[in-house]
């Protein structure tokens, strides 16, 4: 049984860059092999994996992830250049399993993990994977509940005309630890400097994954213009949360995410703060008169001239916080450099509504800026910030991995 202790491994560095993969910001798996017990779909969502014990499917046990049959079919352990068809138009099957997977958002990837949670007996055993930035998107889809089902001739070949086994390697063939808590989350460090749009993940031989996450900075658009406004903190032009002061119910990563947010879990929010006074007062502004606040450094996907700031708090209708601001500052060398910036206001404490859009013009002058840093007061949720402006040439510094929360 899928029964985990509460032990955790230490997170790397690089989980606090963006997830590119992910469902959420348009991720999808376009061909799997085979998918017998769980559809590879599962790989890609936002949701930690959960077990339900006592559940199964007409094929077996149900599983939150991707799981394919015990492989009876053999094959040749692939090396790096093995070709990937035999003579004529027949298929190679290499003897393991393979999916292939578009980012969501393209980029620049610095770190995987490979989940395997409450895969115990039933893991993969290795995997690696593979890149590639595909100058047309291919022609491959898969669509519905794909349980019990594996790749067709024709969805074989399609996959075959990408000859994604010729890809490039970013994770050399590396073993996986089961599913428990302390041992579930295989992280692999990315030393990969090109632009990826689509990734093949192998698993050797078979066995199932629960989830891949794919961290990176987004890279969606090659070029902004500097002649109209563009939201230059978007996960897709480049934006990353660098710092925070808490995230109890959720990171502020997902504030920069696309569109509009699903739901709560979708955005930023802490817990409630506990030096809030007992009887609470305002000023002559209507402003809650309270000792903290929260807050988020974001550093900007490309440098700008700032003009006006979206604050949406949809979802958040019993917890959005009772005011916002906002500061900035320019680094022109590196991310670090922020704890110590000296800061300035563009953007002093507003009144914030429940479940609402809010549009603030910035007070941020002629200068590019490269940092923001969200203050929310006294605490609460967000679900979506956007900071629009016209981009300049001022460098971005600092494209390792952001430092820790404080």
């Amino acid at each position: 049984m899928a029964e985990r202790s509460h032990a955790e491994a230490a997170e790397p560095d690089f989980v606090r860059f963006n997830d590119l993969v992910c469902e959420n910001v348009g991720g999808k798996v376009l061909f799997a092999t085979d998918e017998w017990f769980a559809p590879a779909a599962n790989l890609l969502k936002r949701e930690a994996p959960e077990f339900r014990p006592s559940v199964f499917t007409e094929f077996g046990k149900w599983m939150d992830g991707w799981e394919t049959r015990r492989k009876r079919i053999p094959g040749v352990f692939p090396d790096k250049g093995t070709p990937g068809l035999l003579s004529g138009s027949t298929l190679l099957c290499p003897g393991h399993d393979w999916c292939i997977i578009r980012l969501g958002v393209p980029g620049l990837i610095r770190g995987v993990d490979v989940d395997t949670s409450f895969f115990t007996g039933n893991h993969a055993p290795f995997i690696s994977l593979q890149a590639a930035c595909l100058d047309r998107p291919p022609t491959l889809a898969l669509e519905g509940d794909r349980t019990g089902m594996a790749a067709s001739s024709e969805q074989r070949a399609a996959a075959a005309e990408l000859r994604s086994e010729d890809w490039p390697e970013i994770v050399g063939v590396s073993q996986l630890n089961p599913g428990y808590s302390d041992s579930c989350h295989n992280y692999f460090q990315v030393n990969f400097g090109h632009r990826v749009t689509h990734l093949r993940l192998n698993m050797y031989p078979d066995g199932g994954i629960s989830r891949l996450h794919v961290y990176g900075v987004g890279q969606g658009m090659s070029s902004l213009s500097a002649s109209q406004d563009v939201d230059l903190v978007a996960l897709t032009n480049g934006g990353l949360c660098l710092g925070f002061s808490d995230a109890h119910f959720g990171h502020p990563r997902n504030v920069i995410g696309p569109g509009r947010a699903v739901n709560m879990a979708d955005g930023w929010e802490t817990a409630r703060r506990l030096d809030r006074p007992k009887i609470l007062k305002v000023d002559q502004r209507g402003i809650l008169n309270v000792p903290g606040h929260e807050w988020a450094v974001f550093r900007l996907g490309h440098a700008g001239v700032l003009r006006r700031l979206e604050v949406d708090t949809h979802h958040f209708k019993g917890n959005f916080p009772d005011s916002c601001s906002m500061e900035v500052c320019t680094l022109e060398e590196t991310h670090c450099g922020w704890t110590s910036a000296q800061w300035t206001t563009v953007l002093p404490p507003k009144k914030l509504r429940p479940h609402h859009n809010h549009v603030f013009i910035l007070e941020a002058g002629p200068s590019p800026v490269t940092h923001v840093r969200l203050n929310i007061s006294p605490d609460g949720g967000i679900s979506r910030l956007r900071v629009w402006g016209r981009p300049t040439s001022v460098a971005v510094g600092g494209q390792g991995p952001p430092p820790s929360r404080l």
